[in-house]
């Protein structure tokens, strides 16, 4: 199960049978100002993953803030989520909150990417 609202994504997954695992968790949005990145947006992931509750927030520049699904994933797998798992599996709801952070970064199609955020 899925849901979007602009600022906000809502994941849930439910095991299927004892091999299988289970998630519910919110990832919040803003954008927001750091002082050494500039403009970018600010994100909290919370919720559960294997009943082990997650709460952690980060940052991501303007010219990466849409590396979020990875970023989310790497956090829900230190509290359990399978290394072979993604949290990035509804699409239409991603591709939602792609556009949502893409507007409210006014991010267009050849800006500019940082050369350190490549390395």
């Amino acid at each position: 199960m899925a849901q979007f609202e602009p600022g906000r994504l809502h994941i849930e997954r439910h095991a299927l049978n004892k091999d299988d695992f289970t998630y519910n968790l919110r990832i919040d949005y803003e954008v927001a100002q750091d002082p050494k990145e500039g403009k970018g947006m600010q994100f909290r992931l919370h919720g559960s993953v294997e009943d082990k509750t997650v709460d952690e927030s980060f940052f991501l520049p303007k010219d990466q803030a849409f590396d979020f699904a990875r970023h989310a994933t790497r956090i829900a797998q230190k509290y359990g989520l399978p290394k072979t798992a993604s949290i990035g599996s509804v699409h239409k709801y991603y591709d939602a909150m792609f556009e949502d952070v893409r507007v409210q970064l006014d991010v267009k199609s050849g800006d500019p990417v940082k050369p350190e955020h490549l390395e």
